[in-house]
């Protein structure tokens, strides 16, 4: 996220609650997509048949979530998962989740509700400072998900940072930040294998 640069008119950046019943069905997807490597082509979450994700710790506001190794690999498939709906606004939240791919790169997607506008893609800001933008890829049956790469300095921004605020436009003229708290995550990525 670290190219372009947005300038933004965000509303109800006044905090965000956690949303324990959004968090059950976008840790689902989350976990349900995470042995997706970017392509998009996830199953439905709401299936029986998709496995289903464990939460083996918890650091600050984020969440270790593991599923079961795929066939063929001993690992597990494990990603940070942060779920949040904006205070002002009940039907509009994001679940955002970090995850290290053996290759050793290290992603961000981030999971938004449907009917999201798409081209001004995702903002990010932390701690006040705009970061950039990325766009978002690829929208199925219950969310629009953006993703990028998370290089070294994006990642001391997120373990050094205090809040997070990620953009996404309803609208062309208005954008609504959605904060996501920061708290945890150092300690998080280090329990991340």
């Amino acid at each position: 996220m670290a190219r372009g640069r947005i300038g933004i008119s965000a509303e109800g950046q006044g905090g965000a609650r956690p949303a324990r019943a959004f968090f059950a069905f976008f840790a689902t997807l989350a976990v349900a997509l995470l042995s997706v490597a970017g392509d998009g082509n996830a199953q439905n979450p709401l299936n029986p048949a998709t496995p289903e994700g464990t939460i083996k710790a918890q650091h600050g506001d984020w969440q270790l979530v593991c599923k079961p190794p795929a066939p063929g690999s001993k690992l597990e498939t494990c990603a940070l998962v942060q779920s949040v709906t904006a205070e002002d606004r009940n039907n509009v939240g994001l679940t955002v989740y970090f995850q290290k791919f053996s290759s050793g790169e290290r992603v961000i997607r981030v999971f938004a509700p449907l009917g999201v506008l798409l081209p001004p893609g995702l903002g990010l800001k932390i701690d006040d400072k705009d970061v950039g933008t990325a766009p978002f890829l690829r929208c199925n049956q219950f969310s629009c998900y953006a993703q990028v790469v998370a290089e070294d300095k994006l990642i001391d921004l997120l373990k050094t940072g205090k809040n997070a605020i990620f953009v996404i436009f309803q609208t062309q003229e208005a954008g609504i930040g959605i904060p996501i708290s920061l708290a945890g995550f150092g300690q998080a990525l280090a329990a991340l294998k």
